[in-house]
């Protein structure tokens, strides 16, 4: 069912009910009031007519005036009065066929009682003289009020509210097109969004605050990434075929002129030379490529462990002595906190100490093996690893395409590398909700952040 036919009909389930529930309530509170109104009429007619035909002569005519100038005769109406005495001892002599026995006893047991027959009300009482004669008075009439006023009523809100569900259909019909419009524009405008066009992005309106506007901005963000993905991919693929390519043209180059003709074993030890360099070449692009694909996976998928970050940088070192041994890395422990526990890092060691290792080999290898400076900070909230160097920098226009498998500043020609390893360094990073920062400048050197969250502190059992 479409949303806006579930607003239409949430709306009138929601208008039937509140309207059944407060007809209904007046109602049946005016038609009960309506009863107990009537047989109230009905008693000060009977007590009236009592009056009349017991009382003295100077009452009655006060009382008749009264009756004949407030009291307007009833429809139907009816008053009989019996003297209680005969009722009890000779109740044959009189016609009381047109009452219910039931109305009669009940009078002469509790001294009044009331009943209706359809349209036609009853009462009775045991009226007592000033002179102590008692009368039972039976007064009836047709109840003009449940007959004409409250039908009269009953025809209003039944109208009323056939009217208002009309208005209240036309109301809920507009009111969920003008909710599900922005919705609506939303669809039309994805689906003309596609792989060759992932630059669109859906208008958000800044001047509000409200769901639609979240939903507008949280879907551009996905775009945003899908594109940023896509284009990265893109370049990802383009680049990796050019790198891979060129060792493979020149092994097979090399072996198709090793191959057109007899050579002397010097030129065949030559070109096996060529052919292994190439090759080693190919292997150490194809093991990058590798790592970079693993490191794509969801982090929740790799074996993390509990570990001391300080620990690492110093296993890091290590490493980066081994592989150039010229580099000149200093660490700086100032800022380490008194509670050791700050130091823990939950994560994998294996990819950190790659990420890391590329990051200062970077260092390294840009600033001509000067010294390379890598501080750490901690507090509760974060881990802070700086890595400074005073090498050749990255010019400012191109930041933006670090992060692309492959890429290589124009500044760096004269320096071996693939563009794989600050790519690699920055998904390790983000599958451990870290954050890497790069700020640089050219022939001044660069400062990288690695911002990591420290592991939860295990409270004592």
């Amino acid at each position: 069912m479409k949303i806006e036919n579930k607003i239409i009909l949430v709306l009138l389930a929601v208008f039937v009910s509140y309207s059944l529930l407060f007809s209904g309530f007046i109602y049946y509170s005016i038609f009960d009031y309506a009863f107990m109104d009537f047989y109230k009429r009905l008693e000060i007619r009977a007590i009236t007519a009592a009056k009349i035909y017991v009382e003295h002569e100077t009452e009655v005519m006060v009382i008749r005036e009264l009756r004949q100038e407030y009291l307007e005769k009833l429809p139907d109406e009816n008053i009989e009065l019996f003297e209680l005495t005969e009722l009890y001892h000779s109740p044959h002599k009189h016609d009381l066929s047109a009452y219910k026995k039931e109305f009669i006893n009940e009078i002469l047991d509790n001294g009044s009682a009331n009943y209706n027959d359809q349209r036609i009300f009853y009462y009775g009482m045991i009226y007592e003289s000033a002179i102590n004669e008692k009368y039972v008075v039976l007064a009836s009439a047709e109840n003009y009020f449940i007959t004409h006023h409250v039908s009269y009523f009953r025809n209003i809100l039944v109208g009323s509210f056939m009217i208002a569900f009309f208005i209240i259909l036309l109301v809920s019909y507009l009111f969920s097109q003008k909710i599900t419009q922005p919705i609506n524009d939303i669809i039309k405008k994805v689906k003309e969004i596609s792989s060759g066009n992932l630059h669109m992005r859906l208008e958000v309106n800044s001047g509000k605050e409200d769901t639609i506007g979240d939903l507008t901005r949280t879907f551009n963000d996905m775009l945003n990434r899908l594109e940023a993905s896509f284009e990265s991919q893109k370049n990802f693929i383009s680049n990796a075929s050019h790198e891979l390519n060129t060792p493979l043209t020149t092994i097979i180059g090399e072996a198709d002129v090793a191959l057109s003709k007899m050579r002397t074993s010097d030129y065949y030890i030559e070109s096996l030379m060529t052919i292994l360099e190439e090759a080693e070449k190919l292997n150490k692009k194809t093991h990058a490529l590798l790592r970079l694909a693993q490191t794509g996976f969801d982090g929740k998928k790799q074996e993390f462990s509990r570990f001391r970050i300080d620990q690492l940088i110093l296993d890091v070192k290590e490493t980066v002595m081994k592989i150039s041994p010229n580099s000149q890395v200093n660490i700086d422990f100032n800022l380490l906190p008194e509670n050791h526990n700050l130091l823990k890092i939950e994560g994998s060691e294996t990819l950190l100490h790659l990420a890391l290792s590329n990051l200062i080999l970077n260092g390294c290898k840009y600033s001509g093996n000067q010294p390379v400076r890598v501080a750490l900070g901690v507090s509760p909230e974060q881990i802070i690893i700086l890595i400074k160097d005073t090498g050749i920098g990255i010019p400012e226009e191109e930041l933006q395409f670090i992060y692309d498998p492959y890429f290589r500043a124009t500044n760096t020609r004269n320096h071996e590398g693939y563009g794989i390893g600050l790519p690699l360094a920055r998904n390790i990073i983000q599958m451990h909700d870290g954050k890497l920062q790069i700020n640089s400048e050219m022939n001044k050197g660069t400062v990288v952040r690695v911002l990591l969250k420290p592991a939860k502190i295990e409270s004592p059992v």
